[in-house]
């Protein structure tokens, strides 16, 4: 046991479970403004919702776990016991906030995190959502924050036997995978990180191993099925000011080591699912720079973009993360600093989004992809990302012929659109512009298209006939010359295929 920390956790725990705090309980107690205002960092309004109830059991866990107020002793220990409010004073998890030791607030972050049926709790440092004037320190362990949600919404939870979180910080990602891995190895490069990631195992009742060391040091002669990571991308010069968002690598050189070394260490078919920030930079293809991180044989690699900023813009929004104020005196130095760094490497933007890498035999030539999401994804996107795998792998088996000669199904959900506009010539009325085909779950992939391709697609069944057969009849019947056709129709039918409009019967059996 790395820290006394993971010998009281479970007891808490387990003292919640008791109690019935859960996120469902809280939000019933405190009503739905009431807990909405806990995830905007408004501590007053958390109060005022709950000011009738200070009787409550539910009162000072809330105010203590959640908004670190001071809190009476006498209270924690009617609600806690006097043994574990003891140990966990003992242990740092409460701190003594007055001269008389009667009130008692929480000097870590215990926060919740709800994944399909389980419930954890993740232990952290503190963070700046209910205290003011609070700035994390260079030696911050982050809890559950945006972008940990956003990366366990990308990753699959299929069964595999090894999984790799690279960076665990206070463990997220790896509590992602615990009920979908034979065993999982949590590493980081910072103790404290690892201190608090044992705790929130521990918590969790599952035993993790647990690695200290920098990038993939730690397990250099290992592979694994599947690599989680969600490393310290922030895009800058070559410095950390803190250790869970700053790597000390140029611009975004975290983002490409952290590729490379996953190519290194998964086994054939094995998966890395990672967040990642990039540059663009004037005069350089983005889609160009990160397939250079990619080797020429062996790896398909999905790069998904999904936000772009400005230099001004992004500074900005990291300065605020760390809780310097732009207007300052430290603000404007940085700010300074930072743009003039950005300058000189002739960033235009930065870009950020999620990364997808397969290994594949080395016999196979990589591919890679880079695309944007045009709209805001909220559907969980693992099982997308798994399925994109299969459809580009049976893509790359199928020549010409073989895709003409296969049979297809139109996925379910998928929406036609018809645009018309304005008619200008006649002056009055609408006129037909284009198709438009969308998906309307997952990644919302959306594509224009003819009338000819809607018709093939129309007719298209996976028990029917092959697309070469649906697109002869329908050239023929509409006076077109029906090979010309048919070859022509392929390009667009591999574009619905890789994002999923179309799918090849063949892969759909037993869906």
């Amino acid at each position: 046991m790395r820290t006394p920390l993971s010998s009281v956790s479970p007891q808490l725990v387990q003292r919640f479970h008791e109690l019935g705090f859960t996120p469902s309980s809280i939000r019933n107690f405190l009503g739905r403004p009431g807990f909405a205002a806990i995830s905007r960092g408004e501590p007053a309004s958390v109060l005022y919702a709950m000011r009738e109830n200070e009787d409550s059991d539910f009162y000072p866990l809330i105010a203590t776990f959640i908004l670190h107020r001071p809190v009476a002793a006498e209270a924690l220990h009617r609600v806690l016991g006097g043994s574990l409010t003891d140990q966990l004073t003992e242990t740092g998890v409460l701190e003594i906030v007055d001269a008389s030791k009667a009130y008692l607030t929480a000097k870590i972050d215990i926060r919740w995190l709800e994944l399909e049926d389980d419930l954890f709790w993740v232990f952290s440092d503190t963070d700046a959502s209910m205290i003011a004037d609070h700035v994390p320190g260079k030696d911050h362990v982050l809890g559950v924050g945006a972008a940990s949600l956003s990366l366990l919404a990308t990753t699959p939870r299929s069964p595999v036997n090894s999984v790799l979180d690279l960076g665990t910080g206070s463990g997220v990602q790896a509590l992602g995978q615990l009920r979908h891995a034979r065993s999982v190895t949590a590493t980081d490069v910072h103790p404290r990180a690892l201190d608090f990631a044992e705790a929130t195992f521990a918590g969790a009742h599952f035993d993790v191993e647990i690695l200290d060391g920098s990038w993939f040091e730690p397990i250099k002669n290992r592979k694994f099925d599947r690599i989680v990571a969600n490393p310290p991308f922030v895009v800058g010069p070559p410095e950390i000011e803190h250790v869970y968002r700053d790597s000390g690598l140029d611009l975004d050189g975290a983002t490409e080591t952290v590729v490379r070394g996953a190519v290194d260490h998964l086994h054939s078919n094995g998966t890395a699912h990672l967040l990642g920030s990039w540059v663009h930079k004037n005069g350089e293809s983005v889609a160009s720079r990160v397939a250079e991180w990619i080797p020429s044989h062996g790896v398909i690699a999905w790069f998904l973009q999904r936000d772009t900023v400005d230099p001004i813009q992004y500074v900005n929004t990291w300065l605020r993360d760390e809780s310097i104020d732009p207007r300052s005196e430290i603000g404007f130095k940085r700010t300074l600093s930072w743009l003039d760094h950005f300058s000189r490497a002739k960033v235009e933007a930065v870009g950020f989004g999620y990364v997808a890498i397969q290994r594949v035999d080395d016999s196979i030539p990589s591919e890679v992809y880079f695309e944007e999401l045009t709209h805001q994804v909220d559907d969980y996107l693992g099982d997308e990302i798994e399925e994109f795998f299969v459809r580009v792998d049976w893509l790359r088996e199928k020549n010409r012929d073989g895709i003409a000669q296969s049979q297809f199904y139109l996925r379910p959900g998928v929406a036609k659109e018809s645009v018309s506009v304005t008619d200008i010539d006649s002056g009055m009325g609408f006129t037909h512009l284009k198709y438009r085909i969308t998906r309307t779950e997952g990644p919302r992939w959306s594509h224009e298209v003819d009338e000819h391709i809607v018709s093939v697609i129309a007719g298209l069944h996976p028990e029917g006939l092959t697309l070469e057969d649906v697109a002869t009849l329908y050239a023929v019947s509409n006076g077109l010359d029906d090979e010309s056709f048919v070859d022509a129709i392929i390009d667009p039918v591999v574009a619905l295929v890789r994002h999923g409009i179309l799918l090849p019967a063949e892969i759909t059996k037993g869906w």
